[in-house]
């Protein structure tokens, strides 16, 4: 950076916690040139929050410490811009270490570099693009908590009230914010790369551009999804990345295409047929095999569970195909070069670097036990679902396989472990506290 910062007023600095939540601070940009050099501290506590930003006295992280602070240190060597943003302002994305300068490993993207770090030793570049989906909603839906009818007034006075999957028509009525968009995923260095209505009525998914960086592609959703809440703002809209903000209509999803290249730049996944290497395979074992146990981050939050329904375009259990998308592993059909797998499991809700560090451990285990796959599945996924077990679908179920799990104790961590399941314990006893109005309508 120039030792004179001639950018915005303000920037903010902040980490991601494990629930994917951005936490840090506002400062004027007179500080800048000190903050990129030394970072900013915050308590270690601050990665183990739960949802609402509590304190979560289980996780060891504390009372225990002394509420001890962490470094949180740039990423990046430059602000980055927040056009959107009512008054000049810059941010930065950060990472926390411990006060030794060593990695805090409950933060999620100490974990994901981690994992990175390990495919690295066996001279293996994980290529990655993600896909993320969201409603966007009437301007109303975020001061009232909840989502309007899945309806917009869009830029020629129509309003969305029913299901255009991949309707040009609806994007050309929502032409000024999807400009907007466009223009600040360039301005912030984000790989936007395609744009599609989706299943839902107000529902969009737009597709990131395969990097070399695993790491980076998590950066850019994280940025992408703050963004895209942002521009809707601007537009008297709301955004929900939401798993499912309807009971009625589709889910919001989160897909993961990765392949892995050798250190000569070639795709191992590729063995020049459609199949798929021995590599693919045994990475899609591991990610059967794994499945279960990393459903917590896939599905982080009660809502989450609404996703997976038989029909619902969500996976109910751990299944793979070729060119099939009601499987949980889809192996797409495309050139022999580009052989890839994707990943159809989490939620939009997920926090990117979890997700992102599941999926490639996973993947990881899979080549390094030298696992074998079942069959692909053909036709139907859903029809064949009495056959197989099913995916854990209640979170309390998922937070048991997951504290059982020894494949994420060791791959992801046994901190990570702890604190994050820990922060799902605490939020299931605050929600599952309450009583809902249904219950009122219901029972009283």
């Amino acid at each position: 950076m120039s030792d004179i910062y001639e950018g915005n007023n303000e920037f903010d600095l902040f980490i991601t916690d494990l629930n994917g939540n951005l936490r840090g601070k506002r400062m004027p940009s007179s500080g800048l040139k000190s903050v990129m050099k030394q970072g900013v501290k915050l308590p270690h506590s601050v990665i183990g929050f739960d949802h609402w930003g509590d304190d979560v006295l289980d996780n060891g992280m504390v009372f225990e410490t002394g509420d001890s602070d962490g470094i949180c240190l740039p990423v990046h060597d430059e602000p980055i811009p927040v056009p959107w943003a009512e008054s000049a302002r810059d941010q930065i994305l950060a990472m926390m270490y411990n006060a030794d300068g060593t990695p805090f490993y409950p933060d999620p993207r100490q974990i994901l570099t981690r994992i990175v770090k390990r495919f690295k030793d066996l001279g293996y570049t994980p290529v990655v693009a993600t896909e993320l989906e969201f409603y966007l909603l009437d301007g109303t839906s975020e001061a009232k908590r909840v989502p309007s009818p899945p309806v917009i007034v869009d830029g020629n006075g129509c309003r969305l009230s029913k299901t255009d999957c991949y309707s040009i028509e609806e994007m050309d009525g929502l032409e000024g914010f999807f400009a907007e968009v466009r223009a600040a995923c360039e301005a912030q260095g984000i790989p936007a790369d395609t744009i599609i209505s989706e299943l839902g009525p107000g529902q969009f998914e737009i597709n990131m551009k395969h990097t070399d960086d695993a790491v980076l592609a998590a950066d850019h959703a994280i940025m992408f999804k703050r963004l895209i809440k942002g521009v809707a703002r601007q537009h008297d809209f709301g955004a929900t990345f939401m798993a499912k903000p309807y009971a009625d209509k589709s889910g919001n999803g989160f897909h993961v295409h990765f392949s892995l290249l050798d250190e000569k730049g070639n795709n191992v996944f590729n063995n020049g047929t459609e199949e798929g290497s021995g590599l693919l395979q045994q990475a899609v074992a591991g990610l059967l095999n794994h499945m279960s146990d990393s459903m917590l981050v896939f599905a982080p939050h009660l809502n989450s569970y609404r996703r997976f329904q038989t029909g619902a375009h969500a996976p109910t259990f751990a299944s793979w195909g070729y060119e099939n998308r009601t499987v949980a592993v889809r192996i797409p059909e495309s050139e022999n070069i580009a052989r890839r797998i994707e990943h159809r499991v989490a939620g939009a809700d997920a926090n990117p670097y979890l997700v992102l560090a599941a999926v490639l451990g996973a993947a990881l285990h899979g080549i390094e036990a030298k696992m074998s796959p079942p069959e692909p599945i053909e036709g139907d996924a859903y029809a064949m679902s009495e056959r197989f077990e099913p995916l854990p679908n209640r979170w309390e179920l998922a937070t048991e396989s997951f504290m059982d799990s020894a494949f994420l104790r060791d791959y992801l961590g046994p901190e990570f472990v702890r604190v994050f399941g820990s922060a799902k314990e605490q939020e299931q006893l605050k929600i599952y506290g309450r009583i809902s109005n249904v219950e009122y309508e219901a029972y009283l």
